[in-house]
């Protein structure tokens, strides 16, 4: 669970009271302004409020292994959407496969991660 702080909070999942909380850093900085969760192979993804990014958090540590930027995805929606934040994240176990969306985002999209030139993160977006 996120409260929109730097500190994700494990519950019990039967009782919902509160197991133990894990402070989030990257490079030794508190990442805050976590939204929207999603468990992907032993990390936890998590929107940044206001911003087109996710954070790729080690379930185990706390700390940030990758960014990944989704900020391409907006040119792919239509001009006067109303679209707003990043703000949906979705696994497919199954299909191995990754989802976002955003407030009032008509659109749905598959991403895949993939290496940049840079060596960091970026997506690709499929509608």
């Amino acid at each position: 669970m996120s409260n929109g702080t730097a500190d994700l909070v494990f519950l019990d999942p039967q009782t919902l009271g509160r197991q133990h909380s894990l402070p989030v850093l990257d490079n030794g900085r508190p990442v805050r302004f976590l939204n929207e969760l999603e468990y992907i192979k032993g990390e936890i993804f998590a929107n940044i409020w206001q911003e087109d990014f996710i954070a790729a958090i080690s379930a185990k540590t706390g700390l940030v292994t990758r960014w990944i930027d989704c900020s391409g995805l907006r040119k792919h929606l239509p001009p006067g959407s109303g679209a707003e934040v990043l703000n949906g994240i979705a696994y497919d176990a199954q299909k191995d496969r990754i989802f976002v969306t955003g407030k009032l985002w008509p659109r749905l999209f598959e991403i895949e991660i993939i290496k940049s030139e840079e060596g960091g993160r970026k997506t690709e977006g499929r509608k």
